[in-house]
């Protein structure tokens, strides 16, 4: 039976915390030995490995080497370029590596008469069609499927597979709303499997008259959120069976992540390291991914006023520590609440209740904010402004 992987949105590099992005680059690598061990027939990466066009020459390498051993093993490699792959000018680092015979580009496109025909890369040892379309920022793509001709793709027999870059509408999760989709009906019909990849969630379901539809979400949690809701990534391992194409889901984690939800509500500025160290066991981070978000509404200070330095000092058995202050406040802009909810009262209140000389920022604004007569030259117009502001100001106009 035919055995693939499906790999999607690796984002190596992707991390400015060089532990994390360090550690990224890892979990690919042992993605490619998962892949090995699992004796798989190829590799699909269905957009995005690289977190940027022009990757660190480091990071190009060691995908290079990881990329090498599944060739070494006589294990191809294909894929599509997505939103994360484009440079400016087009080119992606996916031509180099395809150049030097690591991966192929399975978006292979035909113009015919402002039409685009897309024609199948076939697996040698399998004989599995492969063929699929890339993914762009602002989903620049869209214009690529609606002139897409469809007959000679749905009407293709064999095994088959399409790959894409583009979140689907109809299966976006709860948190991915606000994100652009398309509609699922932009896909051509009739695959065994659709290799997705862009969203950052785990998705495989069977669905008329398409076929087996799939994300394997980021291989690795790309920012804070992620690694707080997902805590790793991972791939599919699928093979073609008699009553269809299975699927497992195999993690792929290297470090365990610890979670710490902090209330500082009514909590000095100075007050803070002790409060959050006295919440952790150090016994229970030594060589974890610990994630600190922090809330409430603190009761005097500033949040940069906090020692966040001495709380990573202190927390140093942990392999990285990350902070999310976001839904951390100061009691200053807690009061907000109060100020009127009539819009045309809102700006005098916020000068009036905030600043110490209200009345003069007040009268500041309104001697800026003015508009131009009717039939008023420009240069007179701006010479009664300016006479107004240096009224305010106490300034004696030299001119």
């Amino acid at each position: 039976m035919v055995k693939f992987a499906h790999i999607a949105d690796c984002h190596i590099g992707g991390w400015s915390e060089l532990k994390l992005k360090e550690l990224g680059m890892q979990v690919f690598s042992k993605t490619i030995k998962i892949c090995v061990e699992k004796q798989v027939d190829f590799v699909l990466i269905a957009g995005d490995l690289f977190n940027t066009a022009l990757p660190s020459i480091d990071l190009i390498k060691q995908v290079a080497l990881d990329l090498r051993k599944l060739k070494n093993n006589k294990i191809p490699v294909y894929l599509i370029a997505g939103s994360h792959d484009y440079s400016p000018s087009g080119k992606t680092m996916l031509d180099v590596f395809e150049n030097a015979g690591l991966v192929k580009n399975v978006v292979k496109i035909n113009e015919e008469c402002e039409k685009i025909k897309l024609n199948y890369t076939i697996d040698e040892k399998t004989g599995v069609k492969i063929t699929g379309l890339f993914g762009k920022s602002q989903g620049l793509e869209k214009s690529y499927y609606e002139r897409l001709i469809r007959e000679n793709l749905e009407n293709e027999e064999g095994k088959k597979i399409f790959m894409f870059h583009t979140t689907l509408t109809e299966f976006k999760p709860e948190h991915l709303a606000m994100i652009s989709s398309e509609p699922v009906a932009i896909l051509p019909k009739g695959f065994d499997y659709y290799a997705g990849g862009h969203p950052h969630y785990v998705f495989n379901e069977v669905k008329e008259p398409y076929g087996r539809i799939a994300y394997p979400g980021a291989l690795f949690p790309n920012n804070f959120p992620e690694l707080e809701k997902f805590e790793n990534g991972g791939l599919f391992i699928n093979e073609f069976k008699d009553e269809g194409i299975i699927s497992e889901y195999v993690d792929v984690k290297l470090k365990e992540v610890k979670k710490y939800e902090i209330d500082l509500t009514g909590k000095d500025s100075n007050q803070v390291k002790n409060f959050i160290l006295d919440k952790i066991d150090l016994n229970e981070i030594i060589d974890k991914i610990v994630l600190l978000r922090l809330k409430g509404v603190l009761n005097s200070g500033r949040i940069s006023e906090i020692d966040f330095k001495g709380v990573f000092s202190e927390l140093d058995r942990a392999y990285v520590i990350l902070k999310n202050s976001s839904e951390l406040k100061i009691k200053e802009f807690e009061e907000l609440d109060d100020i009127s909810d009539d819009v045309d009262n809102i700006e005098d209140e916020l000068i009036m209740k905030y600043s110490k000389e209200g009345e003069f920022v007040k009268n500041l604004i309104n001697s800026l904010d003015k508009e131009k007569l009717d039939g008023e030259k420009v240069f007179d117009f701006e010479l009664r402004v300016l006479k107004e502001v240096f009224g305010v100001l106490k300034l004696e106009d030299e001119n």
